[in-house]
């Protein structure tokens, strides 16, 4: 299978509870052969966390790549915050910040 047939949103990622390495579909796994486009219910029942070396069975869904983090029903809620994705919400914490402190260091300027 082709890296450009390959729908990101429709593979889910599985990360590992034990060391937090995310297996994602799209790329595969390199040092154990694996092409990218393999689902990790299909891996071979020996493949094992490429960085702590943990069993299958560490490893939990964490869904697709691009989707929002969190439970489906509660995406809903929180001023439409909870319907960002983990790297737009980083981008509004830390703009937030870099913001605020912007703001702090401008209050030198008056006299």
């Amino acid at each position: 299978m082709s890296t450009e047939t390959l729908d990101p949103t429709k593979l889910d990622r599985y990360e590992c509870r034990a060391c937090g390495y995310i297996y994602e579909p799209t790329k595969g796994d390199s040092r154990r052969n694996i092409p990218a486009g393999v689902p990790f219910k299909e891996l071979p029942i020996n493949w094992r966390c490429p960085v702590c070396g943990a069993k299958q069975s560490a490893f939990i869904n964490i869904g697709p790549a691009g989707t929002a983090s969190g439970f489906k029903e509660n995406l809903g809620y929180g001023l439409g915050v909870n319907q960002l994705t983990p790297t737009q919400k980083s981008i509004l914490i830390f703009g937030g910040l870099a913001l605020g402190f912007i703001f702090f260091i401008s209050l030198y300027a008056l006299h």
